[in-house]
């Protein structure tokens, strides 16, 4: 009996003796619920807490012999009616959610233990469709041969824009600001019989225009073709 005694105090310190700290990645679109699982079956007796950003903003906190479950808008009000708490587990979820909720995430117990699990949160705006146009002001507008044409987004960030030949890459352009407009350049000949597309992306979604040569480098007149 006194063995197994020792054996049941050590289970105890393998569970609850030394911190532990998990990272987890979570992407979204933007509008999306981003869900923050804490992994727990049912919270232990201890506090709980969620923190927000490097200045550990607290949006929740939990005392569980009290049975109080208390959330925060943060300090500038980005999460007021969004956040919803699982009671149960401390799992919480973040509705509708905007770019401003990118950011890093910790949850706290404390128990016989501190159990922490931190997530890195990226909330990625949705992304418009390219559009392309001719560009008349290039030099090579004036040739019979060739037209210059651009592709073009306004107010993204953190994206790529791409044009393709078929699936080849042909040329890109990447930005991690937020709300600028990119344009990206192809010269192509007016007899060119292969397929080009113009092609906007993010790590979790894309946008894609198909361009039509001769409807396009057709005239100045910086009509844009969208083929989905």
């Amino acid at each position: 009996m006194l063995f197994l005694f020792y054996l049941y105090c050590w289970s105890l310190i393998g569970v609850f003796g030394a911190d532990t700290n998990e990272i987890q990645s979570v992407s979204v679109m933007e509008g999306d619920s981003v869900s923050l699982n804490s992994d727990f079956a049912e919270m232990f007796n201890g506090d709980i807490t969620w923190t927000f950003g490097a200045e550990k903003s607290l949006i929740v906190k939990i005392k569980i012999k009290k049975q109080i479950f208390s959330t925060f808008d943060g300090p500038d009000g980005r999460f007021r009616d969004r956040l919803k708490l699982d009671n149960q587990t401390g799992s919480l979820t973040i509705t509708d959610s905007r770019t401003e909720h990118t950011g890093v995430y910790q949850l706290q117990m404390l128990a016989a233990k501190r159990l922490s699990k931190t997530f890195n949160v990226s909330v990625y705006a949705r992304l418009p469709v390219p559009v392309i146009n001719r560009d008349c002001s290039s030099s090579s507008s004036s040739s019979s041969s060739y037209c210059t044409l651009l592709c073009s987004v306004v107010d993204v960030g953190h994206v790529t824009l791409s044009w393709y030949k078929g699936n080849s890459l042909l040329s890109s352009i990447s930005v991690s600001d937020h709300s600028i407009s990119l344009s990206l350049p192809l010269e192509v000949e007016y007899q060119d019989k292969n397929r080009y597309s113009c092609v906007i992306n993010n790590p979790i979604s894309n946008q894609t225009t198909h361009l039509d040569i001769t409807q396009v480098c057709h005239t100045c007149s910086g009509m844009a073709v969208l083929m989905f």
